[in-house]
C-alpha cells in the first residue's frame, strides 16, 4: 500500500534549510506550488531529498525530479541510487528519458532528428589531443567548453582560439574522467539572452527570458543572471514543440532553451527533462497544467 501518490524530489540543502535566502526561498516556493497543485487534484503529495536514507521508496507510487541540483556534482552516487530506486518506485519523467537527457550527447540525436542546434564538437573521455589542437580544426574565433554531464554552468569556460593554452591543464584533468563539448561562442547571448520555454505534456505553457549580468555570459542566477517575463514568438514555440515531437515517451515536463546564433537564427541550446527550473512562480496556471497532465496520464 502506497503512503504517497507522488514524492517531489529536492536535494538535502533545500529539504529544511536553517538559513533561508532569496535563492532557497524560490526553490521551496517552486516545490510548494507543484505540491499544492497536485493536492488540488486529490493526490497525496510529499517532498524529500533524493538520497534520504530514511525514506522507503516503496511507499510512494511515483517520484518526480524537481530541485535535485546536486546530482551532477555527485554523479557517482546518483547513478547507482537512480537504478536502485527505479526498482522500488516509478519516476516522472521515466528513467529512460532521464538517462538519455542527462548526457548532452542527446544534442547529437536531436540534430539527427532535424532540430537546429549549435555546431558542436563532442570530445570523448580519454581524448589525447590537446584543447589547442582540437580548437585549431575549427574556423571559430571564440569557444565555449563544457562537460557532457553538467548543470549550473559547472566547468563551463569561454576562451579565444589564441587563449586555449591557458585551459590545457583543466581540460586534461576533465577529459581524463568525462566527456566534454566544444562549441562556438554565440555573441548574441550577451545582449539578447536565452529563452526558456516550458512544456507540459508536450504543449506550451509559458516562457521566460534569462539574461546574464554585465560582463558575464552565463545566464544562470548562480552567476548573477536575471529572469524576465517573455512572450515567445510562434516560431520559437514551434521550435520548442518540434523538439518534443522527437521524444518518446512523451515527457510530462520539459524545458527547451533557445537562443539566437551568430547568424541571428534561433537554435536549441539545451533540452531539460530531469530537474529544470520551471518558473511556476512566473505563471499562475503552470503548476496546475503539470498536475493536470500527471493526474490524467499517470493515475
Amino acid at each position: 500500500m502506497h503512503k504517497y501518490d507522488i514524492t517531489i524530489l529536492t536535494d538535502s540543502r533545500y529539504d529544511n534549510p536553517a538559513n533561508i535566502n532569496d535563492y532557497s526561498y524560490n526553490v521551496m516556493l517552486e516545490d510548494r506550488l507543484l505540491k499544492e497543485a497536485l493536492e488540488r487534484k486529490g493526490l497525496k503529495a510529499h517532498r524529500t531529498y533524493w538520497d534520504n536514507p530514511d525514506f522507503d521508496w516503496t511507499r510512494t507510487r511515483y517520484a518526480i525530479f524537481r530541485t535535485t541540483w546536486d546530482y551532477f556534482d555527485r554523479i557517482e552516487a546518483f547513478m547507482p541510487w537512480l537504478e536502485k530506486t527505479a526498482e522500488l518506485t516509478q519516476f516522472i519523467n521515466p528513467i529512460s528519458l532521464l538517462k538519455w537527457n542527462m548526457d548532452k550527447h542527446y544534442l547529437r540525436d536531436l540534430q539527427q532528428y532535424g532540430i537546429e542546434i549549435l555546431d558542436t564538437i563532442f570530445i570523448e573521455k580519454g581524448e589525447k589531443r590537446s584543447l589547442s589542437k582540437i580548437a585549431s580544426d575549427k574556423n571559430w574565433s571564440e569557444f565555449i567548453l563544457k562537460p557532457a554531464i553538467s548543470g549550473a554552468a559547472r566547468h563551463t569556460y569561454r576562451f579565444e582560439k589564441e587563449g586555449a593554452a591557458q585551459f590545457e591543464s583543466i581540460f586534461a584533468m576533465l577529459i581524463a574522467n568525462e566527456s566534454m563539448l566544444l562549441q562556438e561562442f554565440q555573441k548574441n547571448i550577451l545582449t539578447k539572452g536565452e529563452i526558456a520555454i516550458m512544456l507540459f505534456g508536450g504543449r506550451f505553457s509559458h516562457a521566460v527570458l534569462k539574461l546574464a549580468k554585465a560582463g558575464d555570459f552565463r545566464v544562470q542566477d548562480d552567476f548573477g543572471g536575471t529572469v524576465h517575463d517573455y512572450t515567445p514568438t510562434e516560431q520559437e514555440i514551434a521550435l520548442a514543440e518540434k523538439v518534443i515531437t522527437t521524444i518518446s515517451p512523451l515527457p510530462a515536463y520539459a524545458r527547451v532553451d533557445i537562443f539566437w546564433d551568430n547568424e541571428g537564427k534561433p537554435v536549441v541550446s539545451e533540452l531539460e527533462m530531469i530537474e529544470p527550473e520551471l518558473w511556476f512562480r512566473k505563471s499562475e496556471k503552470a503548476a496546475d497544467l503539470l498536475a493536470s497532465h500527471i493526474f490524467a496520464n499517470y493515475f
